[in-house]
């Protein structure tokens, strides 16, 4: 942008701390990786005002239920910004999205995503994108558009926060959840990688600032460095969960999320059941522990904050519980039967025992 001399001036807009030209730049480079997460019904590129989805697929179905959620990643992306590390971050969001779907059955289409950052920094939008985008193509979605708005004044410029919205769709007939829970149903468990994306506020103040601890320490107990282990990407459940509906008697689904194993379950759970899950059947990762020692955290407010190991829970027919863990073992899923549902009324799951040595 030129003057009437000729020379190059500042926009007022650029001058308030929001750079276009930045803007355009992020979106120039996260193209590549949004083109990677498509599927064939995805009509047209990025960089319209909406993005296009050819919705005649539904017509295979009989009764199509659509499925919404939308979510975050929390106070994990502080982690991601103290390391400067934004390509794994994605995976959080994908999977705090799609895996709210899975549970009841319905496949994922695609997302939008929404980036908010106090200075756009294109070579850093791209490298959330990029992530995004991979965790969309292990889970079979769409990256159909998104948003980076800048902020400045409101953040510094190197923060930013993440979100998004997913859209699926299951047949109504083949719907999972509570009305399909029967007493006698085994409880399939899913293991973890490791925190996945809840409980950050937590686990931050805990080793970060009453230990005191660094990013880049390493500690033995977990066989890294620390902030390698609070950047794990969150586990994506999808395509195995999808194939375990479609294959086995499989009544719902619980994504161990904010709140923990119990409350999860507790979701899927109608009144006149509930559910006993054994802890002895699992170990919990160190990191989990570690929180507990170091910060002197009692094993319910960690069991109400963490998913202490277990990310997803299958409830399946007792007949069809070994072919479930077989199934998730061989898509890599560490998978075990963790509990059963028992004919005693209130909709509420116990957890029993104490944690596998």
């Amino acid at each position: 942008m030129t003057d009437e001399t000729g020379s190059r001036r500042t926009s007022a807009y650029t001058a308030a701390g929001v750079s276009i030209e930045a803007g355009d730049e992020a979106v120039e480079l996260m193209r590549q990786w949004v083109e990677k997460a498509r599927r064939p019904e995805v009509v047209g590129g990025i960089g319209g005002f909406a993005g296009l989805f050819d919705a005649s697929a539904l017509k295979a179905f009989r009764r199509p239920l659509l499925a919404t959620s939308a979510d975050g990643v929390g106070t994990k992306v502080a982690v991601a910004q103290a390391m400067d590390v934004h390509d794994t971050i994605g995976f959080d969001l994908v999977g705090m999205l799609v895996d709210d779907l899975v549970v009841c059955g319905a496949e994922p289409l695609f997302m939008t995503d929404y980036i908010a950052t106090g200075r756009v920094d294109p070579g850093r939008v791209a490298a959330i994108v990029k992530g995004i985008a991979e965790a969309c193509v292990v889970a079979g979605c769409a990256l159909l558009g998104g948003e980076t708005a800048e902020h400045p004044a409101l953040m510094e410029p190197h923060e930013y926060d993440v979100a998004g919205s997913t859209t699926g769709v299951v047949e109504a007939d083949e719907l999972l959840g509570a009305h399909r829970v029967r007493a006698g149903d085994l409880l399939v468990a899913m293991g973890s990688s490791g925190l996945h994306a809840n409980g950050y506020s937590l686990v931050r103040q805990v080793l970060l600032r009453q230990a005191g601890w660094k990013l880049t320490r390493r500690v033995d107990e977990l066989g890294r460095a620390l902030g390698d282990e609070l950047l794990e990407p969150t586990r994506l459940y999808t395509r195995p969960c999808l194939e375990l509906a479609r294959r086995l008697d499989t009544h719902a689904m619980a994504h161990v999320t904010g709140g923990g194993l119990a409350a999860n379950l507790s979701r899927v759970l109608p009144d006149s059941v509930s559910a006993v899950v054994d802890r002895s059947t699992w170990v919990p990762q160190p990191i989990f522990d570690l929180v507990a020692s170091v910060g002197d955290v009692c094993r319910d407010d960690l069991e109400q904050t963490l998913n202490m190991g277990v990310g997803m829970v299958a409830v399946v027919s007792a007949a069809h519980a070994d072919a479930a863990v077989r199934l998730l073992v061989e898509a890599e899923i560490p998978a075990w039967v963790c509990g059963q549902v028992i004919g005693a009324p209130g909709g509420d799951a116990e957890l029993t025992a104490e944690y596998g040595a």
